[in-house]
């Protein structure tokens, strides 16, 4: 006949492997952690990989625009500088030109700063790490 549990006991004292010895299981825990660090290590590695290539591409396609772009606006600049030298003095005409492409720089910078602040590097090793987190807190009980 065996004893009776009170109603209000639960099983947390009792052993989740009672027929495992302790060294068999920190061995399994050690073996796991490696393998979950080292998965965790995989999966940042391929993250890492994947953005530094959507990096370049863009880093590339961005490079070249910026040298067509900078032809473009020292052809615009100087015959919007060469039009207003017609109505004002010239060096007026190439200030008032200057301070346009200051002010168009001072907001592109602003937009620049704004959109590298939205960046989110790395999302799925960030939210793998935290399930990790969870899942060692639950290792201990």
């Amino acid at each position: 006949m065996s004893a009776a549990r009170p109603s209000g006991t639960d099983r947390v004292t009792e052993p989740k492997q009672p027929d495992r010895s302790l060294g068999e299981l920190f061995s399994d825990l050690g073996s796991e952690l490696s393998t979950l660090v080292r998965k965790e290590m995989d999966l940042a590695k391929a993250e890492a990989r994947d953005e530094v290539r959507r990096v370049r591409q863009s880093g590339t396609a961005f490079g070249l625009a910026a040298v067509a772009g900078l032809v473009v606006v020292f052809f615009a600049s100087a015959a919007l500088a060469w039009l207003l030298d017609q109505w004002m003095n010239r060096a007026l005409a190439f200030l008032i030109v200057a301070v346009l492409w200051a002010v168009v720089a001072a907001i592109a910078v602003q937009v620049g700063k704004r959109r590298a602040a939205e960046m989110e590097r790395l999302p799925r090793t960030v939210e793998t790490l935290k399930e990790d987190v969870e899942w060692a807190k639950h290792q201990k009980s």
